[in-house]
């Protein structure tokens, strides 16, 4: 990964074109499958731009790197309400609420995980 391709992924999620975000983020991502940051933003482009499907598959590969990070479990959980299947996200919300994350009520995912410090 080249940081000037991070940046100018980071730069359109900025602009909210989100679908354009994915597209770059996208190749990063396989190339760095264990870099959270990458996943995380990939993760959000992919749910603000309904791709729900690669947000699902985006925020269970970040659960699965870091299964201790609570803002992802809430990113999941709100994923999977958005797919209609209730009963997965609530094991992700009850895990995200476990680890103090701030559960969301709304379809809000432009909270990072910085600002659940």
């Amino acid at each position: 990964m080249t940081y000037e391709e991070y940046r100018r992924g980071i730069m359109f999620f900025e602009a909210k074109d989100y679908a354009e975000a994915g597209r770059i983020l996208a190749p990063i991502a396989e190339q760095e499958p264990g870099n959270q940051a990458v996943l995380e933003t990939l993760g959000r482009a992919y749910f603000h731009s309904a791709q729900l499907g690669r947000a699902e598959a985006a925020f269970r590969d970040l659960v699965e790197l870091a299964p201790d990070h609570g803002w992802a479990h809430e990113a999941l959980a709100r994923t999977l309400e958005r797919r209609n299947r209730p009963d997965e996200a609530r094991r992700h919300r009850n895990l995200a609420r476990a680890m103090g994350a701030a559960v969301t009520g709304e379809s809000e995912l432009a909270v990072t995980a910085a600002n659940l410090a």
